[in-house]
């Protein structure tokens, strides 16, 4: 197959896209002719009150339908190509609708009077058309072709050789046999013809170079960000070492191993304890990101969430105990499909999750989790009575690093990273989170919170 696409742009899925896109945008523009040359044909009166022969209008009206056909065709075969650059793709369709199309106008050009024609103008169109899809050695052959078969049409009707098709009521008298005004119209198309072509083709390299251009420097920045990643990813697993050491020495004191403690400094301990545990859970949160944003695949496998939920719930009923929360499981599932993913993030998504709403909960608070399903998701609802959100605040709660305004007031500690976390596990398994507050839980004082994750099912399916 006869290779069309530039080397940059085969593995370019938006340049593939554009093509795919300008095609139907084509097939959708030549039913709008078909309907607007059967109006002509039909009703030329309302034309300048053109009139066509019998001639003409069978000539013409076999060419529209001719144009319907071959647009239904490229209408049907649009849709199983590949983007593949060397089979039949997208830029070769467009290569068909070119020649099909420049082919029609000739006709329809030909029977409307030639040099005369009110329609000569959009081989312009046509050609500025090509020359932004196609590579510059097509466009001028189709230029080089259209010239000379125009040049071959108002040569023969001049001397007579072929049959010239007057439109009366468009012009007083034929003019295909007024030399100065044939030589005239012949230099000026292919005048205008070339010029196109060379301007819009030129147009078309340079943006071509420029997304080119673009392409590489997109390719640098992300090259960039992944080594800005793994260097703070070693930065901060070398800061956790030191503040892990501190946290267990820390323990060991407060369990006593080294004598009693003074109340006092019990208590002081005691905070500096939950600052270093703290400050750990922060680190954790940062490799967490930093290992997203560094690998470009992660783990598929067949997930059964009830065991995923299960293992969260039970890490989690420690703190729902300690602080008097009850924590509530539904699964209103039938089928119970399966999805496909990485255990061990949809694993820390969901315990962040629920660990969120435990500790944005109050004393003897309620934390209920909805396991349900549609047609093709797999739907979790992590929902709470606790402090919830300000309306203000929904847009941005996923923001690295950022914090509800109304955190401060309830004097909880946290890193602001978790949903950010979550949302970026969710959106690698091709679902979809959603937060809001108030919940169907809320009460007089407390609004609660509800998160919502979608996620879809296994692909074979139903």
């Amino acid at each position: 197959m006869f290779n069309l696409v530039p080397l940059w742009a085969k593995h370019y899925e938006e340049f593939w896209l554009t093509i795919r896109r300008r095609n139907l945008w084509f097939i959708k523009l030549r039913y709008g002719a078909v309907a607007m040359l059967l109006f002509f044909i039909i009703f030329p009166k309302y034309f300048m009150g053109i009139v066509l022969d019998a001639e003409q209008q069978t000539a013409l009206l076999v060419i529209t339908f001719s144009i319907l056909i071959y647009n239904f065709i490229f209408h049907y075969l649009r849709q199983f190509l590949k983007h593949d650059a060397d089979k039949f793709n997208p830029l070769h369709l467009s290569v068909l609708q070119m020649i099909s199309d420049l082919l029609a106008l000739m006709l329809v050009v030909y029977f409307t009077g030639s040099v005369e024609s009110p329609l000569l103008l959009f081989f312009v169109i046509h050609m500025i058309v090509g020359s932004l899809i196609l590579p510059g050695f097509v466009v001028y052959s189709f230029a080089v072709i259209i010239v000379l078969a125009f040049w071959a049409i108002t040569i023969g009707e001049y001397y007579s050789i072929i049959t010239h098709y007057h439109i009366a009521g468009f012009l007083s008298y034929p003019l295909h046999q007024q030399f100065n005004y044939v030589l005239a119209i012949n230099a000026s198309f292919a005048f205008l013809i070339f010029i196109i072509v060379l301007i819009a083709n030129r147009m078309a390299n340079q943006l071509y170079v420029r997304e080119q251009q673009l392409l590489e420097s997109i390719d640098k920045i992300n090259a960039a960000e992944k080594e800005k990643q793994k260097y703070i990813s070693g930065i901060v697993h070398e800061i956790k070492t030191p503040l892990a050491a501190v946290h267990s020495y820390l323990d060991l004191v407060l369990q006593k191993f080294l004598g009693p403690l003074d109340e006092v400094v019990e208590e002081k301990l005691v905070r500096a304890r939950r600052r270093s545990e703290e400050a750990i859970e922060l680190i954790n949160n940062v490799l967490k990101i930093s290992k997203l944003r560094l690998e470009d695949s992660f783990t598929k496998v067949e997930v059964d969430i009830a065991s995923i939920l299960a293992r969260a719930i039970k890490v989690a009923k420690v703190n729902a105990d300690a602080k008097g929360v009850r924590l509530t499981l539904n699964n209103k599932r039938k089928d119970k499909h399966k999805i496909e993913g990485d255990p061990f993030l949809l694993q820390i998504a969901l315990s962040n999750i629920i660990s969120n709403a435990i500790k944005y909960n109050n004393m003897d608070g309620l934390v209920e989790i909805n396991v349900e399903e549609d047609s093709a998701n797999l739907i979790i609802k992590v929902c709470d009575n606790g402090i919830g959100i300000p309306k203000q605040d929904l847009q941005k709660i996923f923001t690295d690093f950022y914090r509800a305004s109304n955190i401060k007031q309830f004097n909880a500690e946290g890193s602001g990273l978790g949903l950010s976390v979550v949302k970026q596990i969710v959106e690698r398994h091709n679902g979809t989170i959603d937060i809001q507050s108030p919940s169907h839980l809320s009460t007089n004082k407390y609004p609660g919170t509800c998160v919502k994750i979608t996620l879809p099912f296994l692909k074979q399916q139903s």
